[in-house]
C-alpha cells in the first residue's frame, strides 16, 4: 500500500516511521561494520607507508592494478561520487561492483601513500552499499535514493566519528539550496548507528582541541571574515587544480594505464623533494601538527593541493575531503604566524572554510565544526563558513552538484557546480 491510499496522514507518517527506522538501522549496522572493515584497512595501510618510505616506489604497480581491475569490473567510466550523487538527483543507477572497487583501491591507494583521503571514498562505499540494500529488499526507485543517502551517511559517520554532520551532509551535498527531507529520519539514524558501530570495532572520533579561544569582539569578527575571504580563494583554487589536473592527464596520456604511471611518476619525484613526507597521504598527521604548534612550512597548503591534484587526477582512488581539511588546517596556521594570533583557532576556522568552499553545505559543516571543536568558538565558525561559502562562488569539487538557488539573490537558478 502507498502512502496516502485509505490512510490517514497520521498512519502514513506511523508507517513511515516504522519502515524507515527497520531499514535505517540495517544500513547503519550493515554499513557501520564494512565502513570499520575498511577504516582499519587504511590505518594499516597509512601506517605501512609511515614506517617502510620505499612504498611509494611501488606507485605504478599499485595503479596498474586499480586501473585493472576498474577496467574488468566494466567501470573503466566510473565517475566516483559524482555517480553517487546522480544516482539520487537523476536515474543513474550504482553498479554492485563499486563498493569492493573502492574498497580495494583506496587501500592501494594509501598503501602508496597517495595523497587521498578517506571520507570520499566512504560516499562512494556508503552508497553504493545502500543502494544494495534497497534492492535486496526491494524498494522502489524514490525510497531506494533514501537507502543510498543512508549508506553515504553511515559510513562517512563510521570512518569520522561526526554523525550529525554526516547525517546532514548526505541531503546537503546533492542540491544546494533544497535538501530531501523525507531522508531526514533515515539519514541521522542510519548516521548515529554506523558511528556507534564504528566505535565498538575501535574507531575513534576526529576531535581536536582549539587551545585558548580569544572574545569574540569586533577585532575577532574582522580577522574571521578576512579568514573566510581568503580560504573561499583557496578553495576555488583547490578545485580548480583538481578539475585541471584530470584534464590535462586525459589530454596527454588518453590511455588509462599510461596516464596513472605517469602520475605515479610525478608523484614520485616530488616525494623526493619534499623528503619529509609532509604531503604524502591524506594529511592528517599535518593536521595534527597544527594544532600540537609544531612547526609548519608556510607554503604547505599550497603543496598539498599540489600532491593531491596530481595523485588523484592520475587515477588513484579516495576522498578529497580529508586533504581539503589539511589544506584548510595548513592555510589557516600561516594566517595566524603572519598575524600572531591563536594557530588551534585559526587551524580550526581553515578547516571548516575550506570544507564549506569545495562541499557547498553550510549546514552540515556547521555541525561538523561543533562535532570537531566543540562549542566555544562557535561565533569564529559559523561567521567564517558564512563568509567562504558565499564568496566561493559555484566552484566545487563535485560536478554533479546542482545549485538549485542562487547564492546572491533569491531566484531559481538550477546550474551544476563549476
Amino acid at each position: 500500500m502507498k502512502y496516502g491510499q485509505k490512510n490517514t496522514p497520521l498512519a502514513d507518517n506511523i508507517q513511515y516511521l516504522i519502515k524507515w527506522t527497520v531499514i535505517s538501522v540495517v544500513i547503519g549496522l550493515l554499513v557501520g561494520i564494512i565502513g570499520s572493515v575498511f577504516g582499519h584497512g587504511v590505518i594499516l595501510a597509512t601506517r605501512l607507508w609511515q614506517e617502510h618510505h620505499w612504498t611509494v616506489f611501488l606507485m605504478p604497480v599499485a595503479g596498474i592494478i586499480i586501473v585493472w581491475l576498474y577496467h574488468i569490473g566494466h567501470e573503466d567510466k566510473n565517475k566516483g561520487t559524482d555517480l553517487i550523487l546522480e544516482s539520487v538527483s537523476s536515474q543513474e543507477t550504482i553498479p554492485v561492483v563499486t563498493a569492493p572497487l573502492i574498497f580495494v583501491s583506496s587501500i592501494l591507494s594509501h598503501m602508496v601513500s597517495a595523497s587521498a583521503g578517506r571520507e570520499g571514498a566512504a560516499l562512494q562505499l556508503g552508497g553504493a552499499l545502500g543502494n544494495l540494500m534497497g534492492k535486496i529488499i526491494r524498494l522502489d526507485e524514490k525510497d531506494r535514493k533514501v537507502a543510498i543517502m543512508c549508506g553515504m551517511s553511515a559510513c562517512f559517520s563510521a570512518l569520522f566519528g561526526t554523525p550529525l554532520a554526516a547525517g546532514v551532509f548526505s541531503m546537503e551535498v546533492v542540491s544546494i539550496g533544497t535538501m530531501y527531507y523525507a531522508a531526514l529520519i533515515p539519514c541521522l539514524f542510519s548516521s548515529f548507528i554506523g558511528s556507534a558501530v564504528a566505535g565498538k570495532f575501535g574507531m575513534e572520533a576526529e576531535h581536536y582541541d582549539v587551545g585558548l579561544v580569544p572574545g569574540f569582539d569586533l577585532q575577532g569578527a574582522a580577522l574571521t571574515v578576512a579568514l573566510g575571504i581568503l580560504c573561499a580563494v583557496i578553495g576555488i583554487l583547490l578545485c580548480m587544480a583538481m578539475h585541471k589536473s584530470c584534464s590535462l592527464y586525459r589530454t596527454y596520456f588518453p590511455n588509462p594505464y599510461w596516464r596513472i604511471v605517469a602520475g605515479s611518476g610525478i608523484y614520485i619525484v616530488m616525494t623526493l623533494i619534499f623528503k619529509d613526507r609532509l604531503y604524502n597521504g591524506g594529511g592528517l598527521h599535518l593536521i595534527e601538527k597544527c594544532f600540537e604548534g609544531e612547526a609548519v612550512p608556510y607554503y604547505a597548503f599550497f603543496m598539498k593541493i599540489l600532491f593531491t591534484a596530481v595523485a588523484l587526477g592520475a587515477g588513484f582512488k579516495g576522498g578529497e575531503i580529508v586533504p581539503t581539511l589539511c589544506v584548510g588546517a595548513t592555510f589557516g596556521y600561516t594566517v595566524a604566524a603572519l598575524f600572531g594570533i591563536s594557530p588551534g583557532l585559526c587551524a580550526a576556522v581553515g578547516m571548516v572554510c575550506l570544507f564549506v568552499s569545495v562541499t557547498n553545505c553550510p549546514v552540515s559543516t556547521m555541525f561538523l565544526a561543533f562535532e570537531l571543536f566543540g562549542f566555544e568558538a562557535m561565533p569564529y565558525f559559523v561567521i567564517g563558513i558564512a563568509i567562504s561559502f558565499t564568496l566561493s562562488g559555484y566552484y566545487g569539487l563535485y560536478h554533479s552538484q546542482k545549485f538549485i538557488y542562487s547564492k546572491i539573490r533569491t531566484e531559481y537558478i538550477n546550474r551544476k557546480s563549476n
